[in-house]
């Protein structure tokens, strides 16, 4: 924004900016689309400082909650924080997690704005710098254990793009607990700003961590996954790689066709377990 802006200006961009709703890239919206509404919770969307700030992002918790809240961070899709990543956020915070969800891409653009996919992973999607995205997670941790986050109970979950960063991040922070990477990919094309793939990391990884993949994804191999299991075995890491046969890529997304229920209900019960586990 100019920096002439105005501190209303700003305030108004940053709350227009997590609006509710899908991204249009995504319409229209599946008949499965689950709604989770509000009740017991308090949601808001705030600014955290980060560089070229403030840095919204989507937050829930539970509405009545005593003391500071083991938090879960939420790595958005390609789309952005639009209306799945919140409604992920209030399933965690159902739970009794406090759920932050940054909008990572609000440097680049807005990507619920764009209705084809290709001009967004082009225009906004290529031009985030894996950095950049470690500093933002970085604070929206700081953010956490400052507004009713418990600073020693913090794990991190992704989805599709936000998958693999969930596994890059996990290589980065040792102070999390626990990390679940949804279809991530293992081995995608590498550039000047995304320098490492989830590969390239896995003897650095110093967090457990839960993967979970389609039989089915055309654009994630087995065979990516197979070198990733045997990379981590090498490693002596802890982590456990999930594949669903008869699912494909966004298998957890209910609002739209990729949605495979029995998969996505499944791999959300071990992701919580797997949480539990790990101290969360």
């Amino acid at each position: 924004m100019p920096a002439s802006t105005t501190s209303a200006e700003r305030r108004d961009f940053l709350i227009a900016s997590i609006a509710t709703g899908f991204a249009l890239a995504v319409k229209p919206v599946a008949a499965s689309t689950i709604i989770t509404d509000e009740t017991g919770l308090k949601t808001a969307t705030v600014g955290i400082t980060a560089p070229g700030g403030p840095m919204p992002a989507y937050t829930a918790r539970p509405a009545n909650a005593r003391g500071p809240l083991p938090t879960v961070i939420v790595i958005q899709e390609i789309f952005g924080v639009h209306e799945h990543i919140q409604d992920l956020s209030r399933r965690l915070a159902k739970v009794g997690y406090l759920a932050i969800a940054p909008e990572l891409y609000f440097r680049q653009g807005d990507p619920r704005k764009y209705p084809d996919i290709d001009k967004l992973l082009s225009e906004i999607v290529a031009k985030v710098p894996d950095a950049q995205v470690m500093t933002d997670l970085d604070a929206t941790a700081a953010w956490a254990s400052s507004n009713g986050g418990d600073s020693k109970k913090l794990a991190i979950t992704g989805f599709c793009w936000g998958g693999r960063e969930t596994w890059l991040y996990a290589a980065h922070n040792p102070n999390i607990l626990a990390a679940a990477a949804w279809y991530g990919p293992i081995e995608p094309p590498k550039s000047p700003i995304k320098p490492d793939n989830p590969i390239d990391i896995a003897a650095n990884l110093k967090v457990p961590v839960i993967g979970f993949y389609g039989g089915k994804d055309q654009g994630i191999s087995q065979d990516s996954l197979a070198d990733m299991k045997k990379a981590l075995t090498e490693a002596h890491k802890n982590f456990d790689i999930n594949i669903y046969p008869d699912a494909g890529h966004g298998f957890n997304a209910d609002y739209r066709p990729s949605y495979n229920a029995e998969a996505a209900h499944d791999a959300w019960i071990k992701m919580l377990a797997w949480f539990k586990k790990y101290g969360m």
